[in-house]
């Protein structure tokens, strides 16, 4: 197999392509699609989204100290695009993009209703690093979308909400499950060389 180099860049691919929203007032109330997000901890659980200086949610994230990652799936897949692309400065994308804003538990910015999944947030630290700033966050509060719970197990189903991804400028949808955690080693008898 033969590598080809590429110009270095940032090819961790795929990656959520998510939805951020903010502001504490109708007035400000603002999303920013985002795909530089993740996991940093999870005991406490600990997330992070990048912003660029010169996008508008950055000064409105940085003032108010909280932000709500909304997860996408295919029906919010032109949504997601469109809040990527217009700015909220000229822009109200919830009345544009004919989304709800709804109350959290904790935060005082708004979930977006139509997200299968909100993920309230509140800035513990912002760490610049050149084109973006990291907003690394505590997760406060989580709200999942009550259509996605199993009526007998009461289990969440995220796989089920047909969740988008992004690569390399363009957005999919996930494919089959081909497996779950743990699985190169349950009743194989071996101990997982991975402790």
């Amino acid at each position: 197999m033969t590598k080809i180099p590429l110009k270095k860049s940032t090819m961790i691919y795929p990656l959520p392509a998510v939805m951020v929203s903010c502001g504490f007032t109708t007035e400000e109330y603002n999303i920013i699609t985002v795909a530089w997000t993740g996991t940093v901890c999870s005991n406490p659980p600990m997330c992070y989204i990048s912003v660029r200086k010169e996008r508008h949610s950055h000064e409105i994230i940085k003032r108010t100290g909280e932000f709500v990652i909304n997860l996408t799936n295919k029906n919010l897949a032109f949504a997601t695009d469109w809040c990527g692309v217009r700015s909220g400065k000229k822009f109200d994308k919830f009345k544009e993009m004919k989304l709800t804003p709804e109350k959290g538990q904790i935060v005082k910015c708004p979930l977006i209703k139509e997200s299968p999944l909100n993920i309230e947030c509140v800035v513990k630290q912002v760490q610049e690093l050149g084109s973006h700033d990291m907003f690394i966050a505590d997760v406060v509060a989580v709200n999942a979308e009550e259509t996605h719970f199993d009526k007998e197990t009461g289990e969440f189903q995220l796989a089920n909400a047909e969740m988008i991804t992004y690569m390399h400028g363009k957005y999919y949808s996930l494919g089959k499950k081909i497996g779950k955690f743990g699985f190169s080693v349950e009743g194989t008898g071996k101990k997982s060389r991975n402790k």
